[in-house]
């Protein structure tokens, strides 16, 4: 008589893929993560959360992280133990350039760009970087399901609004 023992469903989660450094696989990488959570059937409101942070670091990789011939990857994991938690890495070949940190909330509005990394700070739950060896950097962020009170009382999400509903 064989036994089987019981399988416990799966806790974890991932997506990984490559994509070309250049505008067109940062579009692809944010449409792909759209598709993706809709397949994991995230909440709305980590699905937007988590797509508009895409958006911003696959930008910054393609812009930013580029190298000539080297793509970068994008990965999501959703961690269904640890509270629901959906994290968001970008890796990149230029770990030379690594993002500044958030805390100059006010950046001048004539500027076409700088505000990429307050959206990611202002959406996520917590981001930062690693050195990707040996020579690339990863940034990621963490998203879990918020309640609206947490998001109208983060103050980034303000700062973000002032800035979209000031005057020129």
């Amino acid at each position: 008589m064989s036994a089987t023992t019981p399988q416990s469903p799966a806790t974890v989660r991932t997506f990984t893929q490559q994509f070309s450094s250049t505008r067109r696989g940062a579009r692809l990488a944010r449409l792909l993560t759209y598709e993706q959570l809709c397949t994991w059937q995230m909440s709305p409101d980590v699905a937007d959360r988590a797509e508009q942070i895409v958006a911003e670091l696959a930008a910054n990789a393609a812009l930013h992280g580029r190298v000539q011939g080297r793509d970068f990857r994008l990965s999501l994991t959703h961690d269904l133990a640890a509270a629901s938690v959906l994290r968001i890495a970008v890796t990149d070949a230029r770990g030379d350039v690594l993002p500044s940190p958030v805390t100059d909330f006010v950046t001048p509005l004539h500027n076409e760009s700088g505000r990429g990394l307050l959206i990611v700070a202002a959406l996520a739950d917590s981001w930062g970087t690693e050195p990707y060896p040996p020579g690339g950097k990863t940034v990621w962020a963490e998203v879990s399901h918020r309640s609206a009170s947490t998001v109208l009382s983060h103050p980034t999400v303000f700062v973000t609004g002032a800035l979209r509903n000031m005057p020129e």
